[in-house]
């Protein structure tokens, strides 16, 4: 099978009319499928346990999505040694061969994407343009990933040696743990464990208990292709009795997660402690989260910076790793930024996500509070400007929030809210700016918006962050276009959606034949 040049999967307009027609059918259907239990799958078998966990739809949280069996210890021992026996053959198979699987699984969520987007729309919480670009991520990363594993397949090119042979190939690791997160439910979800997949490795897959229906409807799929019994194990289940379990198990190789800081801080310490007989070191791929922010100079087209700091801060209510929480703006043109800002924020609309509005609800109980504790802190250490309110009384709703004249070490700019929270502070030139931005403890993404080149190349060498864009918002990679992933307490960098990043996931291993 030849494969065609990668593109990205292009966006579609789901509010033209017959468009609406189909996402609005799709959303009646999956809504009609409300409290069904889904099963484990371990070892090509599904599994249906009397501990269940319910998945609730965070638009009308008494509304029950699905419910969602939990796995225990002696599953996790199952799923491994499931994992195990299958690693002895899949590792044996060819980087093509593994490559069509993530080919077929693009096919089969193009032919389903309405009905992809309704679950996460439901489960999530996702309007319509962010569950569209949620699913076309995940059909990115299954082509991207599919021609890269067939470029790790050619090995790298040695220098040549007189009467010797050499290559160098790439080997899988073995059997590893991918701990996707709630808030792309289907693409991160997708990208970590096929990345290991398509080079070899064999996994056990536990999603957040935040959207463990729509990891399920991913594992349909992958069953639907017959994938290889063991090959994938989906094993949902509650963090505090088996996320350490899994994470220090000594026959696993690999942990792909991506998540909070302090959950990946701490996954990362418990997994590189070595066990009894353990024969490797652990390779952790963590994705932790950030502070992001833009900072606009006094040259900046002040429209274009206003609506780029609105869509990185409140895209999918602030949830985002990569949102647009901070506002730097230079003191020439701060007024005007504000003004806008404010503005702009103002007319966004906040309701449940099947009625497609501007914000959604945040994704449940504990979220909703922290956030509303943020802002109580906010009311304490800037200018509330705009929004601040929050109703829970049917859905997790919470309104835009812009905090103005905020000091740049006030937690409210330190600290990662993780929702629709904006915090905007004043500086006297551009390269407090950037002193400014780099002074946290993540760098992941950021934005600058200037029309100086000098200042432009002054920020590509001195913002401390892992996806740096001008003149543009921070939110919205693309597989391929942005490869992503950020510095410090934002995580290991690895890169996601870039060449490099199958490299995560193999050893390379050189042989020297003498002739």
């Amino acid at each position: 099978m030849t494969l065609m040049p990668y593109r990205n999967e292009p966006t579609i307009d789901w509010t033209e009319q017959s468009r609406k027609a189909d996402l609005e059918a799709a959303l009646a259907s999956v809504k009609a499928q409300f409290g069904k239990t889904y099963p484990l799958y371990v070892g090509g078998r599904d599994i249906t346990t009397n501990n269940t966990l319910a998945s609730q739809n965070p638009s009308k949280h008494s509304e029950v999505v699905g419910f969602v069996s939990q796995a225990d210890k002696a599953v996790i021992d199952e799923a491994i040694t499931a994992a195990e026996r299958a690693f002895d053959t899949w590792r044996l198979t060819s980087f093509r061969e593994r490559a069509m699987y993530l080919v077929k699984a693009a096919e089969v969520m193009r032919k389903r994407k309405a009905e992809l987007m309704a679950w996460q729309i439901y489960e999530s919480g996702k309007n319509w343009a962010e569950a569209d670009g949620d699913v076309n991520e995940a059909i990115d990363f299954l082509e991207f990933y599919a021609r890269s594993a067939l470029e790790l397949d050619k090995g790298q090119e040695l220098f040549p040696w007189p009467g010797e042979d050499n290559r160098m190939m790439y080997l899988p690791l073995g059997v590893g743990v991918i701990i996707p997160p709630w808030n792309f439910p289907l693409a991160i979800l997708t990208g970590t464990t096929v990345a290991a997949i398509v080079t070899g490795n064999t996994v056990l897959v536990k999603p957040s208990p935040l959207s463990s229906v729509m990891a399920a409807k991913f594992v349909e799929i992958m069953k639907e292709l017959k994938l290889p019994d063991g090959v994938l194990n989906f094993v949902p289940g509650p963090p505090e009795d088996i996320g350490d379990y899994m994470t220090t198990h000594r026959d696993v190789r690999f942990i792909s997660f991506t998540g909070s800081k302090a959950v990946g801080v701490h996954i990362d310490e418990v997994a590189h402690q070595t066990q009894a007989r353990q024969r490797w070191i652990k390779r952790v791929v963590a994705e932790m989260g950030g502070k992001d922010g833009i900072v606009v100079d006094e040259t900046a087209d002040l429209d274009a910076a206003a609506a780029a700091i609105v869509a990185s801060a409140f895209g999918f209510q602030g949830q985002k790793c990569s949102a647009g929480s901070r506002a730097i703006i230079h003191e020439a043109v701060y007024d005007e930024v504000v003004a806008k800002v404010v503005a702009g924020a103002s007319r966004l609309t906040v309701g449940p996500a099947d009625e497609n509005h501007n914000l959604g609800p945040v994704i449940d109980e504990k979220a909703f509070a922290k956030i509303t504790k943020y802002i109580g802190i906010g009311k304490q250490e800037a200018r509330l400007a705009l929004g601040g309110e929050t109703d829970d009384s049917v859905g997790y709703f919470v309104e835009p929030t812009v905090f103005v004249d905020a000091d740049p070490r006030s937690r409210i700019m330190q600290e990662e809210i993780f929702g629709p929270v904006l915090s905007v502070t004043k500086v006297k030139d551009f390269e407090e700016g950037i002193a400014v931005f780099n002074d946290t403890e993540y760098g992941l993404t950021g934005a600058v918006f200037s029309a100086h080149r000098d200042r432009l190349e002054y920020a590509r060498w001195n913002m401390n962050c892992g996806n740096l864009y001008f003149n543009r918002k921070c939110t919205g990679s693309l597989v391929g276009v942005q490869p992503f992933g950020g510095f410090n307490m934002s995580g290991t960098d690895a890169k996601a959606g870039s060449r490099d990043y199958l490299l995560n996931f193999v050893q390379p291993k050189t042989v020297t034949e003498q002739l």
